[in-house]
């Protein structure tokens, strides 16, 4: 485990605290979930960009392809 000093906003670490005492869990268990609950919620958030960026870019590619069909002269 790594030691990490932080400087939490006074009206944070109140509400912590009140929350802790109904919880009955140590400080640093809390926090670790928190971190942990925030990571993922910022790995879904990176991966929603990219998974939207890279659809933009099979949009513009498919309606190239459809456009190249368009012109295509079956001769019917």
């Amino acid at each position: 485990m790594k030691t990490v000093s932080l400087k939490i906003d006074d009206s944070i670490f109140g509400e912590t605290e009140k929350i802790l005492a109904d919880m009955c869990i140590p400080r640093n268990r809390y926090i670790n979930e928190a971190l942990e609950y925030y990571n993922k919620i910022q790995k879904r958030r990176m991966l929603e960009k990219q998974l939207k960026s890279e659809s933009h870019l099979v949009k513009i590619d498919s309606m190239n392809v459809l456009k190249d069909f368009e012109n295509i002269d079956y001769g019917d």
